[in-house]
Parts: C-alpha cells; structure tokens; sequence
C-alpha cells in the first residue's frame, strides 16, 4: 500500500488518529480499491470507531494486494500526529507506504524548508476488524452541527466519565451528568443543559427516550466533526442498545458506536439469547446476521501459518451469565478497563459471539461482522 496526503487532508488525518486513540489501544489499517479504512475498538468490546477515507482524499492512492490488513500501536501511530498545530503549519505532504516483506509501515511527514521526517513502525497481520450496525432500525435520530454539540459539551467537566442524553416534550432534547450508583448527591455536582428543536437539523425521537454513554469517546469524534465542519448524526433506541454516531461527505466517512447504560428493569430480566451456552459451531451461513438481531461482535484470532485447520472459535450469550458471587473490582481487571469505558456490570456489551472469519482471496461476506483481532502473532 502507498498512499499520499496533502495539505488540509494531513490535519484531517491527524483528527482522525486523535479520535481513534481515545477508543482502542491498537490501530487496524484495511486499504481496498474502495479507499482506506482506519479502525478501533476498546479493549471492554464497548465501543468501536471507523473511518474511512475515499480515493479522492489523496493525491495519490495505491491500495496495493487486496486482502492486506495490519494493525500498530496506537500509541506509536499518534506519536507522528500528536501535535495538530504543527501538522497545519509545517507538514505539506504525508507519505504512508506499508512494507509487508520488511514488516514496516513507514510514515515521511515532508515539512517546509526541505525538512522530511520518517516514522517506521512495527505491524502485525491480522483480521478485519467490523461492526454490524444498521442505522434504519434504531427508534430515535438527531441531527446538528459540530459546533452546536461542541459548545454544549464544554459544560461538561473532563472528568466526567457518562452523560445522559434524552428527549423531552416539544422535541427539547437534554444532556446531563450522569452519576455513579452510591454518589452522595450533595457532593456531587450535576451539570443540565437543554436545546431548542430550532438548533437541531433533523429532530426524529421517542418523546421521553433517554440513553446514558461514554463521553470520553464521543469527545473525540466532536472533535473530528467540529475541525472538518461536518454535521454530526446520533441514531439511539432502547437503553442498553448501542448508540451510533456518523458522520459522512464525499471524501469520507465516520462511525462511532458506543454501548449504552442498561435499563435497571430491563437488566434484572433480560430476554433470552438464542447462543445460551458455550459451543464450537460450523462456520456461519449467509443468514448469519439475521440470528443475530441486529448488533454483534466478533472475536476473530488472527490468522497464522498452518493454524487454517484450528476450529472456530466459541460463540457466546449476549447476555453471558455470571457467578452469583464475582467480584466487579477482579472483572474490571481480568477485562482491563479503559478509562472513560463504562463498566461491564452496568452496561451491555457489544460483544455478541466469537467466529473465526476465513482469510484468503475471494469477496468479504455479505454482513458486516464486528472482528476484533486477538494478540495472537504470525
């Protein structure tokens, strides 16, 4: 893969990197003929983040053999966009070319006055790396401009982990703190804001529907929606359903999906999953995204020499039950939590079933699946 940026696109990027670096520790990089796709998930399963980039966004574009996938450090690949000031005043071009032989994939800023940095970073082969999704099926649909929400957000503290979005009568829509089971309400500050139908582009919501999310996580696609001028779309249903945030133009396009806090009602009875046990199924059949209701994930290992003939891996419940007597603090840790993720005792993960998606040539399946690579290395 060889791919050139210029100009305003290079800032572009950065935002890009900056906003998938609050979701997962690791960056998936999936080039095709259709353009390039940068991906992230966390490592709770409670939040994944998409962007990609079509053709016309570079100056210059070669997706190389198809089928090429990695995956960095996200920390070393935000090393060479860290500072996004300096990436709009000194940075003219970016260079990105992936090395599969030598196991590298180079990044050459080429800077004013003739001064080129060059960034080789380490990579690992792995799986794609998907949500399933569908936009239509979710209740409720919000539309503003970036800087409508921006200025609505900054109200909030950084210290905030959640926030409750809702609905009111008259299509007001609401943003408020939301505070830990056990807080002291008289210790604790609580921040409200409403907003006037007027300030919204498209208001389409369940009056009386309210969810609860991350924030640290959609901070960051503000952040990206807000510098490219974009508006931002919030599709919701149901508590305990995902959220998913989009943006889109021409050249690109952006997704972010975050699980939501659980009903308490809905939580205590949960309705019953079709995979209630553990198990080793066949590889999945063309219908496999309508057993699925219309959310999942996947845990695919990454695919290795000689390791084609190992069995898929297991399917779980989305509901997996628990021990009657665990322990929250040693699941956060077995999982290890990312700040700003939301817990897994309170929120419903994406994390549907594991399936081992196949490698090779031959055209990706019909439905999206949510991969997330394992640490497995070729």
């Amino acid at each position: 893969m060889k791919c050139v940026i210029e100009g305003g696109n290079v800032k572009a990027l950065g935002h890009a990197v900056h906003a998938l670096s609050r979701v997962g520790d690791h960056l998936y990089l999936e080039p095709s003929d259709a353009g390039l796709s940068l991906r992230a998930a966390s490592a709770s399963r409670s939040a994944f983040a998409s962007f990609f980039f079509a053709p016309l966004f570079f100056q210059r574009y070669e997706p190389g053999p198809p089928g090429t996938r990695c995956k960095v450090l996200m920390k070393s690949f935000l090393g060479v966009f860290r500072s996004l000031p300096t990436l709009d005043k000194s940075v003219e071009r970016c260079l990105v070319l992936l090395r599969p032989c030598a196991g590298q994939l180079v990044l050459q800023l080429h800077c004013k006055h003739g001064v080129t940095r060059t960034h080789q970073l380490a990579f690992q082969e792995c799986e794609r790396l998907q949500a399933i999704f569908d936009t239509q099926r979710c209740a409720s649909r919000l539309r503003a401009p970036a800087q409508v929400l921006a200025e609505a957000v900054v109200h909030f503290p950084q210290t905030l982990a959640e926030v409750t979005l809702g609905a009111a009568a008259g299509g007001r829509i609401g943003l408020r703190s939301h505070l830990e089971e056990g807080s002291e309400p008289g210790k604790a500050m609580v921040t409200e804001l409403w907003l006037a139908p007027d300030e919204f582009q498209e208001v389409a919501v369940v009056p009386g529907s309210c969810i609860t999310f991350c924030l640290k996580e959609f901070r960051g696609l503000l952040s990206f929606a807000e510098a490219s001028s974009l508006p931002l779309t919030i599709h919701y249903d149901d508590p305990g359903r995902p959220a998913i945030f989009t943006l889109d133009d021409s050249l690109m396009e952006a997704h972010l999906v975050l699980a939501t806090l659980l009903d308490p009602e809905s939580d205590s009875q949960p309705p019953p999953a079709t995979n209630g046990s553990i198990s080793h199924p066949p590889a999945p059949s063309d219908d496999f995204a309508d057993d699925l209701e219309s959310y999942m994930v996947a845990l695919g290992s990454s695919a290795c020499e000689g390791e084609a003939g190992e069995p898929p891996s297991p399917t779980f419940s989305l509901h997996t039950p628990r021990p009657e007597k665990s322990d929250p603090e040693e699941e956060e840790e077995e999982y290890g939590a990312v700040p700003g993720t939301p817990p897994h005792k309170k929120f419903r993960s994406l994390f549907f079933g594991s399936v081992l998606t196949p490698r090779g040539p031959g055209p990706a399946p019909s439905q999206e699946v949510l991969a997330e690579d394992s640490d497995a290395e070729c």
